[in-house]
């Protein structure tokens, strides 16, 4: 998955066995790009904060993002 499959503001492809990995892989990510203050990924991060005020529209949208990553094909 792509960091803007995950949300995010880039199309760095991230490539992990599980969803968790993947989680991982796109915070870690994201606190690199955090820490140069790229203007994308801020944006795409306010997103996710304003998402995070509601539990539960945040817990569908990491249900999603979990049922496109296990939809994708294994390589």
């Amino acid at each position: 998955m792509t960091c803007r499959q995950l949300g995010g503001g880039c199309d760095l492809e991230f490539k992990a066995n599980t969803f968790e990995e993947m989680s991982e892989l796109a915070k870690q990510h994201g606190m690199e790009m955090f820490q140069q203050q790229d203007a994308d990924h801020l944006a795409a991060m306010q997103k996710v904060q304003l998402m995070m005020l509601d539990p539960e529209a945040m817990q569908a949208w990491m249900n999603e993002k979990r049922e496109e990553f296990n939809a994708l094909p294994n390589d």
